[in-house]
């Protein structure tokens, strides 16, 4: 028991160390960018004068370490500042976004799951046959696709005969003529299908691979020959003893995969214009916008953490050999 706390308090302190080294990349990265706010601005009014002013009410006018440590103040106390371009809280901005992206990577998780669990259970089932050999060739070929890439082909040649939307995360008469929850969930999930298929299209080869690994290995068990000696049928084989037992890096390859799907939704996000938080950071870089940059980035940084926390977590407790 004392090791396995050992264990957890090592990887807990790893993780606050790797938040804290990212919150101070974070403010470094955008301070080496060349101009600021105030550079990009084209508009009559906005003279030196103005510019100057603006570069005082953002606190551009300090100096660096100054700037690093107010940065930091905030950061810690969860004030991760005001956007330049609407005046408002990051926070309330970033938290809506949150809320339209999680829903649609859930789906496109579920979606990658389940055509992974199927592919490779198939392919180490039919290991050695075209069966096995289309499987995994299938899904290196769609994880090797670049997303945006695939997220174009979906709009030209899936949208219109499926008649799905493209954009955007609802319908905006909605709004106005109030049909009641259903419709506006069924609207929704509409909306969400093409970028959640793209997540799940992109994923599921890595899936493939590790469910195809994990399962060749417990078929080779010696319970499994048991099992046959018994006459129980390949279903049960498979569903009670193979998959049961090739679960631990099917789980943990879960958690890490949900933290870094949060950094692919930038790209899949913008192809869709699909209000989230990979859009949020997106147009965010456009105006300079340092507070939702850092706080864009740092929410990325600090997901792939906890995640990887997570899945140690789950490590300790369904393989306690890891502690030792």
């Amino acid at each position: 028991m004392r090791a396995g706390w050992s264990y957890v308090g090592r990887r807990a302190l790893f993780a606050l160390i790797t938040i804290l080294v990212a919150i101070s990349l974070n403010f470094v990265l955008f301070r080496l960018a060349p101009g600021d706010r105030t550079s990009a601005l084209r508009c009559q009014a906005c003279t030196a004068e103005f510019k100057e002013q603006m570069r005082a009410d953002f606190g551009l006018d300090k100096s660096i370490p100054e700037q690093y440590v107010l940065y930091m103040r905030q950061t810690l106390t969860g004030d991760l500042g005001s956007s330049f371009v609407t005046q408002q809280p990051v926070t309330g901005d970033l938290w809506k976004a949150i809320r339209n992206t999680v829903p649609m990577i859930l789906l496109g998780t579920v979606i990658s799951i389940a055509l992974g669990l199927i592919t490779g259970v198939v392919a180490a089932w039919r290991r050695g046959t075209l069966v096995d050999r289309g499987s995994v060739w299938t899904g290196l070929l769609f994880y090797s696709l670049p997303t945006q890439w695939l997220a174009l082909m979906l709009i030209l040649y899936v949208a219109t005969p499926l008649g799905l939307p493209t954009s955007d995360i609802g319908d905006p008469y909605l709004a106005y003529s109030n049909p009641g929850w259903w419709p506006e969930l069924v609207d929704r999930l509409r909306h969400m299908i093409l970028p959640a298929a793209t997540i799940g299209l992109v994923l599921f080869g890595e899936y493939t691979l590790i469910v195809r690994s994990s399962m060749l290995e417990a078929l080779g068990e010696d319970y499994i020959m048991t099992a046959r000696a018994k006459g129980l049928s390949n279903w049960q084989i498979v569903t009670r003893h193979a998959l049961r037992n090739s679960l631990l890096p099917i789980v943990t390859l879960i958690f890490l995969s949900l933290g870094f799907i949060f950094g692919g939704t930038v790209l899949i996000e913008t192809v869709f214009n699909y209000p989230g938080i990979g859009l949020e950071i997106y147009q965010s870089v456009y105006d300079r916008d340092y507070p939702v940059l850092q706080a864009g980035f740092l929410l990325l940084t600090v997901s792939v953490v906890v995640m990887n926390f997570l899945a140690d977590l789950l490590y300790f407790k369904l393989d306690p050999r890891v502690t030792e």
